[in-house]
């Protein structure tokens, strides 16, 4: 959440921010959370006063006692006794702003960095790199899909015309191919819940593999968290309150299945104070990840574009606020670098105000072009959450010499989200004789083609 300290001394582009984000009445929340600030400082200070006025005058008790003073005594006893009972007022007074501070601050999202641009919705993201991904490694950057659709025929003809009437989206051929079943998924639990079968369950834990190496020599630390949860750890990376809806809930535990790896790996790091040598950590896990948000209809949620379960490696940062912005443009160049070696067409967008996530202050999707569908599949958010994440962990480190600690900086990101690279994989590398797999995937698949 944000710092007091921030709202305070910056409050005007703390409110830009906020309705740059699009967040409704951002002056009006940040005016009530000063408002009770003041009424808890207050308080503070009416019961630090009054706690030390009556220690002066528990003190002077004493003395009129050996006095022989046991009026005077008494009437300071009854003036103790009447300060304790102010001293719980202002006690029980303090601790309810803070409860009213709390959940106010919980309200308000993250407020963006300057870079991220105006808009109100993913049409207005802005797109900063696109790439066919050929084997010749040609570059070419078209934009709109339409410009990337033609591009794309004539740079890789034989994936556009691998099928009659066009490619085939990827719940045909993996009904073609025997690779995954939709409807046993159904019968087991329900819609979004898909069973992977022979080559495709293969291909599922290829890619796991896949994605761990390629972080282990990134130099990420390998963790396997829980995937289930308890509160604190969903409220310390942002999930709760604001999207409790879309978690699962084990309601008799209080316990919640995880979205993402995020989760509980960044809550390795929670009440934690840091040296600043440690840092940046770097971390990646692969986990099931549950999300109950699958609930619209049509074509962006068939087959494998949107799931209640599925599989994901997940990379996290811990680091000081001078070094967060290099090691976002780090991560991001990794993604990237990813994709590239599964020889996927994709593009970048730096998401607009209006598209960003509560919790991060600025935010890269990737996604990969799906040639059957002709649209883009997001596979990657990579963010940085400059300190809101770490303020509501407790998450701080101790710079080199100083015996002060400040907030740490955390980001996360996707690396990656199998089911959409699933996806393109099998629709853009489909071909008469079957689907061919990418060179760096191969040793990992134990096969080169699905047919």
């Amino acid at each position: 959440m944000l710092t007091l300290k921030l709202i305070n001394e910056e409050t005007e582009r703390v409110v830009r921010g906020l309705e740059k984000k699009h967040f409704a009445g951002a002056a009006a929340a940040i005016e009530a959370v000063q408002a009770t600030d003041r009424r808890r400082r207050e308080a503070q200070q009416q019961l630090d006063q009054l706690l030390a006025e009556s220690k002066r005058k528990a003190a002077e008790i004493g003395a009129l006692m050996k006095k022989g003073q046991r009026a005077e005594a008494d009437a300071a006893k009854a003036d103790v006794a009447a300060m304790k009972e102010r001293a719980k007022a202002l006690d029980m007074a303090m601790n309810e702003a803070q409860h009213q501070l709390d959940e106010q601050l919980c309200q308000i999202p993250n407020i963006p960095y300057d870079e991220v641009p105006e808009g109100a919705a993913a049409a207005d993201n802005l797109v900063v790199a696109t790439s066919l991904c050929q084997p010749d490694g040609a570059p070419q950057l078209p934009v709109t899909v339409a410009q990337f659709a033609t591009a794309y025929a004539t740079a890789l003809p034989a994936v556009a015309g691998s099928a009659e009437g066009g490619a085939l989206p990827h719940w045909e051929l993996a009904r073609k191919y025997n690779l995954i079943d939709f409807d046993l998924g159904v019968k087991i639990t329900g819609a979004g819940f898909p069973v992977y079968i022979g080559k495709g369950a293969r291909l599922q834990r290829a890619l796991i593999n896949f994605f761990l190496d390629e972080a282990r020599r990134a130099g990420y630390t390998e963790i396997m968290p829980p995937t289930v949860v308890n509160a604190d750890s969903g409220y310390g990376t942002g999930q709760l309150p604001d999207k409790e809806g879309q978690m699962y809930h084990a309601e008799v535990d209080d316990f919640y299945l995880i979205p993402t790896a995020e989760v509980p790996v960044t809550n390795i790091y929670r009440d934690v104070i840091l040296n600043e040598h440690d840092l940046p950590i770097k971390n990646c896990a692969y986990t099931q990840c549950f999300r109950r948000e699958a609930g619209s209809y049509g074509k962006d949620v068939r087959g494998l574009n949107r799931l209640h379960e599925f599989s994901k490696v997940e990379i996290v940062r811990i680091d000081t606020p001078e070094h967060s912005r290099e090691s976002h443009k780090e991560m991001l160049a990794y993604v990237e670098s990813l994709l590239q070696k599964l020889e996927l067409p994709y593009r970048i967008l730096r998401l607009c105000g209006g598209d960003q996530s509560f919790t991060s202050a600025i935010c890269y999707d990737f996604e990969v072009y799906s040639e059957a569908q002709q649209r883009w599949l997001e596979v990657s958010s990579v963010s940085n959450f400059d300190t809101y994440q770490a303020n509501r962990l407790k998450c701080r480190y101790r710079p080199e010499g100083s015996k002060k600690t400040e907030l740490c900086h955390t980001l996360n990101g996707s690396a990656l989200a199998l089911p959409r690279i699933v996806a393109a994989l099998l629709e853009n590398n489909q071909r008469p004789d079957g689907i061919h797999m990418p060179a760096a995937l191969q040793p990992y698949t134990g096969y080169e083609v699905i047919d």
